[in-house]
């Protein structure tokens, strides 16, 4: 008799590390669901799951659904920041309450949240215990958004609880590679700003990993930083992106352009940057598959990697 495959529940797996992280899972031999507004096959409705609770056989819940935070059509209005607060909070405390009413429990709650949560600073160095979350509307959203996953005490005891603050996922199928391969491309990329800033940054198939070796490694729990251990700054990037496409970066981005298009508050998340250590994430065992920015921007230089 077949064994039954084990059940992961994402909410919002749809996007660019959804859509990885999900073809990742199907490789080992996991049955994906996916909680979604878009209709699909294999997805829920948040209204369905809150009707039924979790899929039968589910060993792990993943909240990664959130509004596109730089999106170019939309203005940074009260409106729109509440937007970008309810996908992420309200869909992380649907599945937080899935979780609690399921008469069988998951192994495992992993949510996302963001570095986001640390304050800018050029001098500050964060691990997972610094402090954050209270300086500006994007360091107490991912503050809003890990407490969402909390769960109550009946639950904590055999539940693992991750929460994975990411950095600036880079890959060729999506996010910021997508939106800057072409500008560089043509010779017209470069830093943002002076380039001076921390540039905490991850590769797509590490955040895939990290996601599923702390599903599947039992002494994995809290917080983890989903960054890479190599810290560089924005210019440094910038030279290692279009040195991977034997192209100049040297043509900067003015930062009164980045405030003007997207409001100061949220081209923070670009003008200004965090450095971040993986102190808790390489303690605990993770290796990175792609640990420095040179190798990282090698794999996203090619058009074959978006069908990778």
């Amino acid at each position: 008799m077949a064994a039954v495959k084990k059940t992961v529940l994402i909410g919002g797996g749809s996007g660019f590390i959804g859509t990885a992280l999900t073809n990742a899972l199907k490789s080992k031999g996991y049955f994906v669901r996916i909680v979604s507004r878009k209709p699909g096959p294999m997805n829920l409705s948040w209204t369905e799951l809150e009707k039924r609770g979790l899929p039968e056989n589910c060993t792990a819940v993943i909240s990664m659904a959130g509004q596109n935070v730089f999106d170019v059509w939309r203005r940074w209005t009260p409106g729109f920041q509440q937007n970008v607060w309810a996908s992420r909070v309200l869909t992380t405390r649907a599945l937080a309450a899935a979780i609690k009413h399921a008469e069988v429990k998951p192994k495992i709650f992993i949510s996302m949240s963001g570095v986001g949560y640390y304050k800018p600073s050029d001098t500050e160095e964060y691990t997972e215990d610094s402090p954050g979350g209270d300086f500006d509307f994007l360091s107490r959203l991912a503050k809003d958004w890990e407490d969402a996953s909390k769960l109550p005490s009946s639950c904590s005891s055999s539940v693992r609880r991750v929460i994975i603050r990411s950095g600036i996922v880079l890959g060729r199928a999506g996010g910021m590679i997508n939106n800057l391969y072409w500008p560089f491309y043509f010779g017209v990329g470069g830093p943002v700003g002076t380039g001076q800033q921390f540039f905490p940054w991850i590769h797509i198939q590490d955040m895939v990993d990290l996601i599923i070796y702390s599903m599947e490694t039992e002494k994995v729990s809290g917080v983890l930083n989903g960054v890479a251990p190599q810290v560089i700054t924005n210019k440094q990037f910038a030279q290692a992106f279009g040195k991977a496409l034997w192209r100049p970066a040297f043509i900067p981005v003015p930062r009164f352009i980045l405030n003007a298009a997207f409001s100061e508050e949220r081209a923070m998340i670009m003008t200004e940057g965090q450095k971040v250590i993986p102190k808790r994430t390489l303690e605990l065992g993770f290796k990175f598959k792609f640990p420095d920015i040179d190798s990282t921007c090698k794999s996203c230089s090619s058009v074959m990697y978006a069908d990778q």
